[in-house]
């Protein structure tokens, strides 16, 4: 069936019933067939009628106001502000044109939403946009008002785009023989620039694009890309679909190079995944430049990268190619993290990548999903499934950290912690506030520089994507951990150098979280040649960072310093608090296979160092009779 007989049919199954429905127009919206309707009651109250269509259908259904009688933005928000009572709070009304929903955060939203209150009733009869209301976040953020500006900006594109890729899902699936491949683009056998290729004879997925986490590459980052010129993704063009797991810039930082050499099409990933990504791959622009290095894309490239966003909730199915859906579901990783379900053809194939992941209830997210509605192959992280990689539990990394803290207070120095901006320093900052709170830790001030305070703003815009107990802290109980006035945020160079000549007790947060540059290095150089002093490592140190060397024992670095290179001696204390990572460890990852559901045919194994990939695969061979295979980069598996 062409694209054109699916909007037919949709708009003659409205007519049979619901015939006084004042449809307009029967549009695609990517996978979605989106109907515009003049009848209040059907954009508003018959959400039964369009689950009952797209049930008949198997397709998407989105009913929405007709645009002509939506209530200018300006004039709607008025209407609105003079509806809303005070006591509710309102704080913040944002319009989404894409979906004709207006977005309310208030303090209270329970005002509006009641039961006994008719206030969403009057909204959308005086406007004609459809409201949703939500909590205002406690925080706010720089990056999510930004984004809310910039995509209110391109609608119009957006719109365009959404429309050309509805049509291209429903081209009919080439007939042949069908087959379905896994090359390994970057990440196997190796942490860092992970890629990973989906094809079929119809179609051809990119999961992730990401860069080595390296000081090596700083001058030729393409030396840190996936294999991205192989035959099988040039040109970028022949590419139907990208899938992001999240925002590391280990998985997205080389995302934008797709689209400054001719990607056009869509990039699938959660909210808050986009709303990182963009601020992390920003953010590296910015340091590249600080540093004398040209950066292998612009901020433009980002820009159309977000054009062409496709965000989904997590559980939430859709169709990515003509023989493809995805499901996103939750990883444990960092916020917005997910694992890749892809289902393939009509019931034909399963294949799931995990992603980052955590299989344990963190400070921040719930534990990951390992349950699935089938799975054949497998590829699973082995970041730290090492014969001695056993994690000390999240109890023990607190006392540890609380102990570390202690002892560097006692004689008189201060402690810096090189953290991602993203997850380990909000897990960190948790542990902070409760030991300073309970009296554990002496109430001295933590700074925290570089995009911290900025990706922590992010994560209290998004509390749904948080544990059920950080989110009632944080939106409910008026009890947010993140507002303490313990945490002092970095903003001036004058401030980062008064901390580091200050003789005071105290502790620095700051990235980047490998010590490849950013503001920690300057708290490094101040502090290294003083034995009162620690730098506490909380997240993994790749190979060829200056972390890993540091980690190791290195006793001199040469480092540039004011224009220069200078010799620094280590003589600060270097230690190590586990069981602050994101990543499962060995006995983690054996558990999350062994009560997976359903149990795969074969598993896949990537994202380790060296033998640590191969190792894995064998013990999964050995203990659970599953075919096991660490790919290297550059080679295939047919898996069907």
């Amino acid at each position: 069936m062409s694209f054109r007989d699916y909007l037919s049919e949709a708009r003659q199954i409205f007519d049979k019933l619901y015939p006084n429905n004042q449809i307009t127009e029967v549009d695609y919206e990517g996978p979605t067939i989106v109907v515009y309707t003049k009848d209040e009651n059907l954009f508003s109250k018959r959400e039964d009628l369009a689950k009952q269509i797209a049930q008949e259908m198997r397709r998407r259904i989105a009913i929405r106001p007709d645009p002509s009688i939506m209530m200018p933005e300006k004039e709607a928000e008025d209407q609105i502000k003079s509806i809303v009572p005070e006591k509710a709070g309102l704080q913040d009304v944002y319009f989404e044109p894409d979906t004709g929903e207006v977005v309310l955060e208030a303090d209270e939203p329970s005002i509006i939403t009641s039961r006994n209150s008719d206030l969403i009733v009057q909204i959308k009869s005086a406007t004609k946009w459809s409201p949703r209301v939500v909590r205002a976040p406690p925080i706010n953020s720089r990056t999510v008002k930004e984004m809310r500006e910039f995509l209110r900006d391109v609608k119009q594109e957006r719109k365009e785009f959404l429309h050309k890729l509805g049509e291209k899902l429903n081209i009919p699936p080439m007939p042949g023989e069908t087959w379905i491949r896994i090359t390994a683009l970057g990440g196997h056998r190796e942490v860092g620039r992970s890629s990973t290729l989906v094809s079929t004879n119809n179609s051809k997925v990119l999961v992730d694009v990401g860069m080595l986490n390296s000081n090596d590459i700083d001058e030729q980052p393409w030396e840190g890309a996936p294999y991205l010129y192989l035959p099988e993704v040039q040109p970028f063009s022949s590419i139907d679909a990208v899938v992001l797991t999240h925002a590391h810039l280990d998985h997205s930082g080389l995302l934008p190079i797709l689209f400054k050499y001719g990607y056009d099409g869509p990039v699938y990933m959660t909210q808050p995944t986009r709303d990182l990504s963009a601020l992390l791959q920003n953010d590296y622009i910015k340091v590249a430049h600080a540093e004398g290095h040209k950066a292998p894309y612009e901020s433009k490239h980002i820009r159309e990268m977000l054009k062409r966003t496709v965000v989904l909730r997590y559980n939430e199915t859709t169709d990515i190619t003509r023989d493809m859906r995805l499901t996103l579901y939750n990883a444990g990783h960092i916020l917005g993290s997910s694992s890749v379900h892809l289902h393939i053809g009509d019931g034909l194939y399963n294949i799931v990548l995990s992603g980052d992941v955590k299989f344990e209830k963190s400070w921040l997210f719930n534990p990951a999903n390992n349950k699935f509605p089938r799975v054949e192959t497998f590829m699973t992280e082995s970041t730290y499934a090492g014969r001695d990689d056993y994690f000390y539990t999240r109890t023990d990394a607190s006392n540890t950290l609380i102990d570390i803290v202690n002892r560097t207070f006692e004689r008189g120095g201060s402690v810096v912690i090189p953290v991602f901006a993203v997850g380990r320093s909000q897990e960190v900052m948790l542990v902070l506030e409760q030991a300073m709170r309970e009296g554990m830790i002496k109430n001295v001030p933590v700074y925290v520089d570089g995009m911290i305070m900025e990706a922590t703003a992010i994560h209290a815009a998004y509390p749904e994507f948080l544990n059920k107990g950080l989110r009632e802290s944080i939106m409910i109980k008026g009890e947010n951990p993140f507002l303490s006035p313990i945490f002092k945020k970095v903003e001036t160079r004058e401030q980062r150098q008064n901390i580091c000549d200050s003789v005071d007790n105290q502790i620095v947060l700051a990235t980047s979280g490998m010590m490849n540059g950013g503001p920690v290095m300057e708290y490094f150089k101040s502090w290294c040649e003083s034995p009162k002093h620690t730098l506490v490592f909380v997240g993994y140190q790749a190979d060829g960072t200056l972390g890993r060397r540091i980690q190791r024992g290195a006793k001199e670095l040469t480092l540039s310093d004011g224009g220069k290179l200078s010799k620094f001696q280590i003589k600060m204390s270097i230690e190590v608090a586990e069981g602050f990572s994101g990543h499962s460890d060995k006995k983690q990852l054996l558990a999350y296979i062994a009560t997976m559901q359903p149990k795969p045919h074969r598993i896949l194994v990537n994202h380790g160092d060296g033998e640590k990939c191969y190792e894995f695969a064998k013990l999964i061979r050995n203990k659970y009779g599953i075919e096991g295979i660490a790919l290297k980069n550059l080679e295939t598996v047919r898996v069907y």
